[in-house]
């Protein structure tokens, strides 16, 4: 059974490490915490987030290839290829936005935290407020303060719930 602040085996589980495996730790902790390890951790996550999303997303959708007249009647294997294929397709340009979106979210965030020094809900809220003005920008300056906006909203119910 573990005590407080030990491992299972008794005793602190640092004190049982050596030196050298206490440095590879520190080194793989400090790893996670640099900016680029978390953008592309977050990229690789919203890209699989996205296809799964995608994926369950299209295989509702009922205006999709099934409601072309040409279509209706090919073989049913032409049919499933079809729909397979528009399914793929939604899959993978939503998991290549939510690539997008997290990669800037934590990018932002990261930067915004290390220059600050804190780790806060401001950092978030912030965060929020860039990645939503960038990806709203091209639409125009009234869409990327309502983007700003709405980004730095969600994110600071989603960071005041997390933080509870």
């Amino acid at each position: 059974m573990a005590t407080m602040g030990g491992s299972p085996m008794g005793g602190d589980g640092q004190q049982q490490m050596s030196a050298q495996e206490q440095q590879q730790i520190r080194m793989i902790q400090s790893a996670m915490e640099s900016c680029p390890v978390k953008v592309g951790m977050a990229g690789v996550a919203g890209l699989a987030m996205g296809a799964a999303f995608g994926l369950f997303m299209s295989s509702f959708e009922f205006s999709g290839p099934s409601m072309d007249p040409k279509l209706l009647e090919q073989s049913t294997k032409v049919q499933m290829k079809a729909v397979l294929k528009d399914m793929k397709n939604r899959s993978v340009s939503m998991g290549k936005n939510f690539a997008v979106v997290g990669a800037i979210y934590s990018g932002s965030e990261c930067c915004i935290e290390s220059y600050r020094a804190k780790n806060d809900l401001v950092n978030s809220v912030a965060a929020g407020c860039f990645t939503g003005g960038v990806l709203a920008a091209r639409a125009g300056p009234q869409a990327a303060l309502l983007g700003c906006g709405g980004f730095a909203a969600f994110s600071a119910a989603i960071d005041f719930y997390l933080r509870g």
